[in-house]
């Protein structure tokens, strides 16, 4: 008989930002991710057991190297936490990337996820000058590198996917190749070799429901009207309602035209192409080793 795969999520926020996004949307952000890949797990035949650690909290249990090798990948969740900004929170997590790094076990991560594993291959993460990405990533561009990748197989060369975010990636490890790139940010997804590991990752949220992107958007509301998305709370009440109707009936042809989401976007099988991929490869790579 063959065993569940295990799979660790480190979340990516505080006590703090996860009881926060809890309140909102019911789950903290590792809790709903693992659920995630437990129902694609079915969904490609395979058991998967989670386990979810937390890397930022002061005096957290971590698993050492050997406990790490136990594991058939870890994902990083997305965070609320900034690297540049240097606290120790963030930094945690860094140096918990490379631990996963050094053990040889598959990484994936969405968003903070990518910044935290470029950190630490010995890339840097800033604020995108271009300002802040957020609610349908659009033209995301597979790279020629990207179309030989596993990655995105499967991918139209070009595709929307949701995401959030207002910082990226500005200098890439050694090891690194972009698969992904759009306007807004060159680096929309990569591949990053180091130590003994193997990271696949993207800057946008291929986890995420419409409801969850919309519960994030209503906790951030002041900052979209701030940075001028919406010109008041009630515009984004409407648009925030919009992506919930999507999410309950995916078939409102009228609030997809709306919101200018395109069929790819609405079909969550699509949408959760890489995450998809790379459960398939820690599958194949568990079946190789002999522990599935």
């Amino acid at each position: 008989m063959t065993r569940p795969l295990r799979i660790l999520v480190a979340e990516g926020g505080t006590v703090e930002l996860r009881e926060r996004h809890a309140a909102q949307s019911g789950r903290t952000p590792s809790a709903f991710y693992a659920d995630i890949l437990t129902t694609l797990g079915k969904d490609l035949g395979a058991e998967i057991e989670t386990e979810i650690c937390f890397p930022a909290d002061e005096g957290a249990v971590l698993p050492d190297a050997a406990g790490l090798e136990g594991y058939d990948g870890v994902a990083i969740t997305g965070s609320g936490l900034n690297l540049w900004k240097g606290e120790r929170s963030s930094l945690a997590q860094v140096d918990f990337a490379r631990a996963v790094f050094d053990a040889g076990v598959p990484i994936f991560g969405s968003c903070w996820g990518l910044q935290v594993a470029a950190a630490a291959a010995g890339g840097a993460v800033t604020r995108n000058p271009q300002g802040r990405e957020v609610g349908i990533a659009r033209s995301i561009r597979v790279t020629e590198a990207g179309r030989a990748a596993g990655l995105h197989q499967g991918r139209r060369e070009v595709f929307d996917a949701p995401a959030i975010h207002s910082d990226e990636v500005s200098v890439l490890p050694e090891g690194a190749t972009v698969t992904a790139t759009n306007e807004l940010c060159a680096v929309q997804a990569a591949e990053i070799r180091h130590g003994k590991g193997v990271f696949w990752g993207v800057q946008f949220h291929p986890e995420y429901t419409f409801a969850e992107l919309g519960g994030i958007l209503t906790r951030i509301t002041p900052i979209m009207v701030e940075e001028g998305f919406f010109r008041a709370p009630e515009e984004a009440g409407k648009y925030v309602a919009d992506l919930v109707a999507l999410d309950e009936d995916p078939g409102r042809k009228d609030v997809a035209w709306r919101l200018g989401v395109a069929p790819s976007v609405l079909d969550p099988k699509v949408r959760r192409t890489e995450l998809i991929n790379w459960l398939g490869r820690v599958t194949a790579e568990a079946s190789a080793r002999g522990r599935a």
